[in-house]
C-alpha cells in the first residue's frame, strides 16, 4: 500500500532516513528472515513492525510527542529494541537506564529526563522501582513490560492499533538519551541522533563482516552504545537479534547453542566464565565467531572472518555515538584510524592542531558526534566550542596519521565495561555524617582486566568502619561504583586546593588507568 504522508515544505521527506524506515523497509525485503528472538518468542521482520506500530500508538496514545522522552527501567529484553523502533517512528527519544543503579540514581535520572512513559521490569530489579516509583505521584506513566493483563506491555499492545502512523521524522533528531558516567559529578545525558546512530552503526557492520545471515547476541548491557552499535548493525543488514537479560554464562552458551548465535559483546570476567561453561557442558558453540585466543574458547568456536591479524584496537565515548577511531592493519597508532564518517583532530589547549607525535586533546565532528547533553547548555558550549566536540581526551596522531589514545585530561577508573568518575564516589562518601573528606583511586586488578575503586578516607569525629562506607555506598551507588577497599588517613595530599591523585596512588598502590601500559597489559587495549 502506498503510503499518503506528506511533508510540510520545511521537510525534506525526500531525503529522509531513519531507524523506523529500515524497519518497514525490512519488512518488505526480509518478510520471511527472523528479526528477533527472546526466550520463546520469535518474529519476522513484518510481525516485529506490527508490534512496532502497536507500541508508537501506544506511546502517542499516553501523549508521548516530538523530543519526549520514554525511560527503559529493565534488563536487556527485545521490547526494549521495540521501544528503540518505536520512538524513532514518532520523533521521541528511548532513554535506556541502568538496572543496576540504586534507587537514588535512578531517582536522578527520572528527575533529569523527565519521561512521559516509564517501562519498567518487576523481575529481579522490582524492589528498586518500586522504591523509585514511590517518589513520583506526579504524572508519570507507568508500563510493566514483564508483566500481564491491565498496566501491562503486552496487555497495552494487544489493545492498540496496528496502523503505521507514517508520520515524518527529522532524521537529525535525538534518538537516544545515553547517561554517562559523572564526571563532574552528575551523571549527563547524551543525545545520539538517528542518523548519526545509522552511520554509526553501517562503520560497525562493515568492520565486523555484518550481513542478513548474522545472529547477535544482546547479552551485554543494552544501556550502552558498545551492546546497541551492533543490535543496529544487524538490523540495517535484515539479520536475526537475540536477547537475553544479562550476562549470564549459562544463559549466553543456551542461546549461541539454540539460536546458532554468530556474535555478541564478551567482556572479562564474562569471557571466561563463557569459556568455562561452554566446556563444562559441552555446548555446542561452533556457530559462534571468534578470533584466535583461549585455546577452549578457540576448539569450540569458528575463526572469526573479521578478524585481521596485526589490526589494533578502538577508541571512542558516549560522545561520538561509540567509535570515533577504527582498527587498522599494520598502523603505527594503537587504536587505528579516524572513522570514515567523522573528522579527527590532535590540538593544543587553545585549540590550534598539533603536529604529528605531539600530544593534544582529541576533538571530532560529524553526524556521529552527540546532539549535545540534554539541558546542560553550559557544558555544552564548553565541551562543542569552536564547531568541534572535545572529548577531554589526550591522543597523538602517528606520522601515518593513525591515532594513539592516550588518557583522560581528567582522571578515570575503567572498572570493565564501565567508565567510573572518582567524583561522583568522592561526593557519595562526603555525604556519611562520619567522613570529612574523601579522595578515590582505581587499583589495578588482574582478575576484572582492569581497575578496582579504592577510597581514601579522612574521618570526622568517631571514624566510621571501611565496612560501614561500603555499606552506605552500596545504597546509593550502582554495585560496579562501590569502592572495594577503604584506607582511613589523617588528611588528603593536595597541590594548592586540587587533591594530588598521583601521591595517592603511589602510596595505595594506584594505577593502571586508561591509556597507560599497565591497562593495555591488563585488557589487551
Amino acid at each position: 500500500m502506498v503510503s499518503d504522508v506528506r511533508a510540510r515544505a520545511d521537510q525534506d521527506l525526500l531525503h529522509s532516513l531513519t531507524i523506523g524506515d529500515v524497519l518497514r523497509q525490512n519488512a518488505r525485503s526480509h518478510p520471511g528472515t527472523i528479526a528477533v528472538v527472546d526466550d520463546n518468542v520469535s518474529l519476522t521482520y513484518p510481525q516485529l513492525d506490527e508490534r512496532v506500530n502497536r507500541l508508537a500508538n501506544v506511546l502517542r496514545g499516553h501523549g508521548v510527542g516530538t523530543g519526549d522522552r520514554v525511560l527503559w527501567l529493565g534488563q536487556n529484553s527485545s521490547r526494549l529494541y521495540e521501544t528503540i523502533l518505536a520512538v524513532s517512528k514518532i520523533g521521541a527519544v528511548a532513554c535506556p537506564a541502568s538496572w543496576q543503579m540504586e534507587p537514588d540514581e535512578l531517582a536522578f535520572i527520572i528527575d533529569d529526563a523527565e519521561p512521559r512513559v516509564a517501562l519498567w521490569q518487576e523481575a529481579e530489579i522490582g524492589e528498586k522501582v518500586a522504591a523509585v516509583r514511590a517518589g513520583y505521584p506526579r504524572d508519570l506513566v507507568w508500563i510493566q513490560h514483564d508483566g500481564v493483563g491491565a498496566g501491562s506491555y503486552e496487555g497495552a499492545l494487544a489493545a492498540a492499533a496496528a496502523d503505521d502512523l507514517e508520520e515524518f521524522v527529522d532524521k537529525d533528531a535525538p534518538l537516544l538519551l545515553m547517561y554517562t558516567s559523572a564526571f563532574d559529578g552528575r551523571p549527563n545525558g547524551a543525545l545520539i541522533s538517528g542518523l548519526g546512530m545509522i552511520l554509526h552503526s553501517l562503520v560497525v557492520a562493515m568492520q565486523g563482516v555484518v550481513d542478513e545471515r548474522y545472529v547477535y547476541l544482546n547479552c551485554g548491557p543494552m544501556y550502552r552504545l558498545g551492546v546497541l552499535w551492533s543490535t543496529v548493525a544487524t538490523l540495517l543488514t535484515g539479520g536475526t537479534n537475540v536477547f537475553v537479560p544479562r550476562a549470564d554464562a549459562t544463559l549466553i552458551c543456551e542461546a549461541i547453542q539454540r539460536h546458532r548465535c554468530t556474535a555478541a559483546l564478551l567482556l572479562e570476567p564474562t569471557f571466561s566464565e563463557v569459556v568455562a561453561t561452554g566446556k563444562a557442558g559441552g555446548y555446542d558453540l561452533s556457530s559462534f565467531r571468534s578470533p584466535p585466543g583461549n585455546p577452549s574458547w578457540n576448539a569450540m568456536t569458528a575463526p572469526d572472518p573479521a578478524y585481521r591479524p596485526g589490526s589494533s584496537s578502538l577508541y571512542g565515548q558516549t560522545e561520538v555515538t561509540g567509535l570515533i577511531t577504527a582498527a587498522a592493519v599494520g598502523v603505527a597508532g594503537a587504536h587505528g584510524r579516524a572513522i570514515p564518517v567523522a573528522q579527527l583532530r590532535i590540538v593544543d589547549d587553545s585549540g590550534v592542531e598539533v603536529g604529528p607525535g605531539e600530544v593534544g586533546e582529541i576533538i571530532a565532528r560529524g553526524p556521529t558526534v552527540m546532539i549535545g547533553y540534554f539541558r546542560r547548555p553550559e557544558l555544552n558550549a564548553h565541551r562543542q566550542r569552536d564547531a568541534w566536540h572535545h572529548t577531554n581526551d589526550l591522543g597523538r596522531r602517528e606520522a601515518d596519521g593513525s591515532i594513539t589514545f592516550l588518557g583522560s585530561k581528567g582522571r578515570i577508573i575503567k572498572s570493565g565495561i564501565e567508565n567510573l568518575y572518582p567524583a561522583e564516589i568522592e561526593a557519595v562518601l562526603r555525604r556519611h555524617p562520619g567522613v570529612a573528606d574523601a579522595a578515590v583511586i582505581g587499583v589495578p586488578d588482574a582478575g576484572s582486566g582492569g581497575q578496582v575503586v579504592k577510597a581514601i578516607v579522612v574521618a570526622a569525629g568517631p571514624a566510621p568502619t571501611g565496612e560501614e562506607l561500603v555499606d552506605h555506598c552500596a545504597t546509593l551507588l550502582a554495585r560496579y561504583k562501590v569502592p572495594r577497599d577503604v584506607v582511613f588517613v589523617a588528611d588528603l595530599p593536595r597541590t594548592g586546593s586540587a587533591i594530588d591523585y598521583d601521591v595517592l596512588d603511589r602510596a595505595h598502590g594506584g594505577g593502571g588507568y586508561p591509556g597507560s601500559p599497565l591497562f593495555a597489559k591488563l585488557t589487551g587495549l
